[in-house]
């Protein structure tokens, strides 16, 4: 049985769990691939080009906009961030689980570019659950968490728009659902 390659587009508030969740996904999905962010921002410490970002002055990322090269981008704060859309169709030929880990409105606007995507939103177990996590990371400040929890309530009512839902409560079992839901769609004749 051979794969096919999907798209799957990971979205949930700050502190659900995304990052830890994509990271369990990739020890698990072999043919599974994280596609990585172009990004006008400089460098920071420990940072490596092509690795943790592509990092682009400003006019090669209007090149990039110009020649219909992302499949979604924003403004965040002073800097662009954006998904390169040749590195993406690539790997997709190729059989490549690509899952994508973007905010709501990246989702939607690579939804309108590829409807074939799959949207995966992991939500938290409750807010209350959420702002503990925010808390516990110790590295933000009330204003900040105020701001993270005004975002995720804005978040969590897009979630219906998705094709799937993973409520990361327990870590392992979120993991298993997450795993199984990309298994069942790589597999095909």
């Amino acid at each position: 049985m051979s794969r096919t390659g999907n798209l799957f587009v990971i979205s949930g508030p700050s502190g659900a769990g995304k990052g830890t969740l994509v990271k369990r996904v990739l020890d698990r999905v072999p043919d599974a691939w994280v596609s990585i962010s172009a990004t006008t921002r400089a460098p920071r410490a420990g940072e490596v080009d092509g690795v943790s970002y592509f990092f682009l002055s400003d006019d090669q990322f209007d090149d990039l906009i110009a020649q219909d090269g992302f499949l979604e981008w924003a403004s965040v704060h002073t800097a662009r961030y954006g998904t390169p859309r040749a590195s993406v169709e690539e790997r997709l030929a190729a059989g490549v689980q690509v899952i994508l880990e973007i905010d709501v409105q990246g989702a939607f606007q690579v939804k309108r570019y590829m409807p074939e995507c799959h949207l995966v939103f992991i939500a938290p177990p409750s807010m209350e659950e959420l702002r503990a996590r925010l808390e516990g990371r110790g590295s933000e400040t009330p204003e900040a968490i105020a701001e993270r929890m005004a975002t995720a309530e804005v978040e969590l009512a897009q979630k219906k728009k998705y094709d799937y839902t993973v409520v990361n409560d327990n870590l392992d079992e979120a993991t298993d659902q997450l795993v199984a839901y990309i298994e069942s769609l790589a597999e095909r004749e």
